[in-house]
């Protein structure tokens, strides 16, 4: 039906998920790349930590195997978004996919040494910490502007669902493939989700606001000076890390929530565990039904304190069934500042610096969470699990109210008639 001057309704509404999905080949060949290579990932976490324990015996290698893959990677973050901007998004994925793959598959036929398994997983993380910024860089490019935030929660729901089913898979593969046939799994995964990507169009970098080009590590310097001068973006990225530094030990504090407090067992571990990932799915879900009836600042903040609070609930939870609900609700809360920052940031920052605004925050909020399984560990070890959980949603909720403070007057000294302002604040 037309509406006026040659636009039809449909063009003025905006997308569901499943529309996005059907009438958006790029969107949903990104969308099926990503949940083949998170699902992939997730069974083979399960097969190297298996691995690394039954040959070592030290829970140390085990620590040390997760440091490498999720930490280590971070300190190159302003590379990786760097790399992100230069080049064409279609080509960085493809290869960062391809990249993987091949390492799973040198890993898979050789199940080598300690040493050299760390510096195979490092190399696959790295090239893995390359394609996050590139694949959130790459979505404005492939949906309305009015879609984004639909997209976001679209992809944060397939990539989820694919982490939590992954241990599943896993669990179902190892005795009929063992932990060789599970690593194989992960490796054809990635390969077939480089299969999948070349069914993309051409996404070239755009110009860079900088004007003039310069060497790698040059752009990678100003995408990190782009964040020092941009208030907004430095808010919104410093209020996100501050999240996860405060929240992050979660994992570790519910497992002796239920052991220690409740004096349940393994099952009640995995049932507190298991309840952010259920409630972050259906968070995504909603989110990408409802979130265009409220502006991106309000999504963000409500995600801060529902993310926050649902830890300090927990704290004063007398059982495992509360803190199962309480820990539900905080799903909700990850997935709406999940949506809500990335929209935010596709919206608000130039095309031709959006990877290395994207490296750099997934590369912060990785040492965030290290610092927060840090200083979390010594807090637990000086107090209980109720209290770090009380202190971590506490201090949350204040960085909640903080940013509250901060970012609507930010936003309105940026540029009040701009037009990406008015799309984050409606």
């Amino acid at each position: 039906m037309s509406v006026s001057g040659g636009t039809t309704e449909t063009e003025l509404r905006k997308a569901s998920g499943l529309q996005l999905l059907r009438d958006s080949a790029g969107f949903r060949s990104l969308w099926s790349a990503r949940v083949l290579s998170v699902g992939g990932d997730a069974l083979s976490l399960v097969a190297l930590m298996l691995h690394v324990a039954e040959t070592t015996g030290q829970a140390i290698a085990v620590s040390l195997l997760l440091l490498v893959g999720d930490f280590v990677p971070s300190l190159l973050s302003p590379i990786a978004g760097a790399i992100s901007d230069r080049f064409d998004l279609k080509r960085v994925m493809i290869a960062c996919e391809l990249a993987q793959g091949t390492v799973l598959l040198l890993i898979a036929l050789s199940l080598p040494p300690l040493p050299l398994l760390l510096v195979l997983v490092g190399l696959r993380a790295i090239a893995g910490q390359v394609f996050l910024p590139a694949s959130r860089a790459a979505i404005p490019g492939l949906v309305r502007d009015k879609d984004l935030e639909t997209a976001n929660a679209t992809l944060g729901f397939g990539t989820n669902a694919a982490e939590a089913l992954g241990p599943l898979a896993a669990a179902a593969l190892f005795p009929f493939v063992g932990i060789r046939g599970v690593l194989l799994v992960d490796a054809v995964s990635f390969l077939l989700a480089g299969t999948v990507l070349l069914t993309l169009r051409s996404l070239p970098p755009a110009s860079s606001p900088e004007g003039t080009k310069t060497s790698l590590l040059g752009d990678a310097k100003s995408g990190l000076g782009y964040i020092r001068s941009a208030k907004v973006v430095r808010v919104i990225a410093l209020g996100f890390c501050a999240i996860v530094a405060f929240n992050g030990v979660d994992d570790v504090a519910l497992v002796l929530l239920a052991t220690e407090s409740f004096a349940a067992g393994q099952s009640a571990v995995g049932l507190l565990l298991g309840a952010v990932g259920i409630g972050l799915l259906f968070g995504y879900a909603l989110t990408a039904r409802y979130s265009a009836r409220v502006s991106l600042v309000t999504l963000l903040l409500a995600g801060f304190a529902v993310n926050s609070a649902g830890n300090l609930l927990t704290g004063l939870a007398w059982a495992v069934a509360a803190a199962f609900m309480t820990q539900f609700i905080r799903g909700f809360g990850i997935a709406a500042m999940d949506v809500a920052t990335n929209t935010m940031l596709q919206r608000l920052v130039p095309q031709g610096m959006l990877g290395r605004v994207f490296g750099n925050l997934y590369g912060a909020i990785g040492v965030a969470a290290a610092l927060s399984y840090l200083a979390g560990g010594f807090l637990l070890d000086a107090t209980s699990a109720p209290a770090t959980l009380l202190i971590a949603g506490g201090g949350g909720l204040l960085t909640t109210v903080l940013v509250a403070l901060a970012l609507p007057g930010v936003l309105r000294r940026s540029d009040p008639g701009d037009t990406e302002t008015r799309r984050v604040t409606r």
